[in-house]
């Protein structure tokens, strides 16, 4: 008996090569239940899994435990770049619909090690409505951009 699955866990499983595709239906996908236990059996899959979880712009800077102000200067840095584009439609109506930008967990927890220059204590106690310590490295870096331009 073959399990058959609609679920985007399974396509997730599928698209990272731990699980194969049995079917050519584009609706849902066919697996071996042999394959699906030993999937099931790996003791990292967890790991894996939350690695790999999407996150959207406020849950990125939430699970970093800063302003998205501050996030959003990390991503004019250039040290975090999204993961993936996901479609958000509001509404019925494909003009309602914006591209939003999806961070892995995995990019995101990496930031902090990959910035030991960052006072991370002092820029999670910035009070709303106060300057990101972010803002002047993102005022120099566009100095240093424009001299080059120049």
């Amino acid at each position: 008996m073959l399990l058959t699955s609609q679920s985007g866990t399974a396509a997730w499983l599928v698209d990272r090569g731990l699980l194969v595709d049995l079917s050519a239906n584009p609706d849902g996908t066919l697996h071996h239940p042999d394959q699906v236990a030993d999937v099931c059996r790996r003791e990292d899959l967890a790991d894996l899994v939350d690695a790999d979880t999407p996150l959207g712009l406020e849950q990125a800077a939430a699970r970093l435990r800063v302003r998205r102000a501050d996030f959003d200067h990390m991503r004019t840095l250039g040290w975090i770049t999204p993961a993936e584009w996901q479609e958000v439609r509001f509404g019925t109506s494909r003009a309602g619909a914006v591209d939003v930008p999806m961070f892995t967990t995995a990019s995101v927890d990496a930031v902090v090690d990959a910035h030991p220059e960052v006072d991370w204590e002092q820029l999670r106690s910035v009070g709303k409505g106060r300057r990101s310590p972010l803002a002047a490295l993102v005022k120099s870096k566009a100095k240093a951009k424009e001299a080059v331009v120049v």
